[in-house]
């Protein structure tokens, strides 16, 4: 992306006023309730009858903080995972969150809290429609074996853990929608432009200024998160039904073939449109989509577009292809060249 993008999305980044409101939203919510917090004036006396853990009062801390770890434990599932071709992610940032690490505070770690929170006993995932799944006690134990994540220093922490930290300040203040599985291919490319960007005043701050960009991507993008509005005008069903449509107008042999086969369209724009095409290519492709995208002012429908191009680039292949071929196809797209298909975008877009 653009710096003069980035900009424009982080709400006058320019100035330090959203970045130290990310920092006070470390230290409100990054916390354990019941814990000694000295400089939050809390302590062990805190914990009284009205209050401890296994208070069943929705407003108890304990309960709220327990709620919050089920929220936790699924970002920090999908978070580890993040690109998984690339090692960036699991490389040590050079800007470690010196509020959380800082041995003088008593913040702890997120990492350190998903290591309390499992407790050799449970695992926890949360899917889409809200469905929360507990796993056996034995998979929990090897949630995540040693040979497969570098354990860091203390003092140092990984890429993911950022964005770890970033999602789940996110999920804390929108609890409405809170964190659903995908958000994390939405934040993982805007992270890593900042976090690689040549100037240091970029890296340093990262964390907060990919927050604001992410939140606000979300305030426009949020409805498709969201199970209660997937059939309503705004829905996720609707902007795929729009690409369909789209398809059927520029391009009617090509539509009807789809149709004669049943393969409809929410078998694969689902994922394209949910999670703006960032599974489809690899992260640089990624970011060069979005450069494209975000640079409109009707990104969402030049989406769209982008959606309909990638259907025509392949018509030949999927004109004469069964429905297996081209599920197939369509589910593990075969053009790599996103210039090509950004460029057929336009011509849509113009021909309109």
């Amino acid at each position: 992306m653009r710096r003069n993008q980035r900009a424009d999305m982080i709400l006058n980044v320019s100035s330090s006023l959203p970045r130290e409101v990310y920092s006070q939203f470390l230290r409100e919510m990054i916390i354990q309730p019941g814990i000694a917090k000295a400089n939050l004036g809390l302590s062990r006396a805190d914990v009284t009858l009205d209050d401890h853990p296994l208070n069943p009062n929705p407003d108890s801390r304990w309960n709220t903080y327990f709620k919050d770890n089920e929220i936790l434990l699924q970002i920090d599932k999908d978070v580890r995972r993040l690109y998984p071709d690339m090692a960036f992610f699991q490389r040590p940032t050079e800007y470690p969150c010196q509020l959380i690490l800082d041995p003088q505070n008593d913040y702890e770690t997120l990492r350190r809290r998903v290591e309390q929170t499992t407790l050799k006993a449970q695992t926890v995932n949360r899917n889409r429609s809200g469905v929360t799944n507990v796993s056996s006690p034995g998979k929990a134990l090897n949630l995540y074996p040693s040979n497969e994540y570098e354990v860091l220093p203390n003092g140092s922490e990984a890429h993911w853990e950022v964005v770890e930290r970033i999602l789940f300040i996110y999920a804390k203040l929108n609890p409405g929608i809170a964190y659903v599985q995908g958000m994390n291919e939405i934040v993982g490319p805007i992270y890593y432009t900042f976090a690689t960007d040549p100037s240091s005043q970029w890296k340093e701050h990262a964390e907060a200024d990919t927050f604001f960009c992410f939140t606000n991507l979300m305030s426009e993008n949020r409805d498709n998160f969201i199970k209660s509005l997937d059939d309503s005008q705004c829905g996720i069903t609707c902007k795929m039904e729009s690409v369909y449509s789209m398809l059927k107008d520029k391009d009617l042999e090509l539509f009807l073939k789809l149709e004669e086969q049943n393969i409809k369209p929410q078998y694969f724009t689902f994922r394209w449109l949910t999670l703006l095409l960032s599974q489809e290519f690899l992260l640089p492709d990624v970011i060069r989509i979005w450069d494209t995208l975000f640079s409109d002012k009707d990104r969402f429908h030049f989406l769209l577009l982008v959606c309909c191009a990638m259907l025509i680039l392949i018509r030949d292949s999927l004109l004469s292809g069964d429905f297996t071929t081209n599920m197939r196809l369509l589910q593990d797209y075969p053009i790599s060249d996103v210039h090509t298909i950004l460029t057929k975008a336009k011509e849509l877009q113009e021909n309109s």
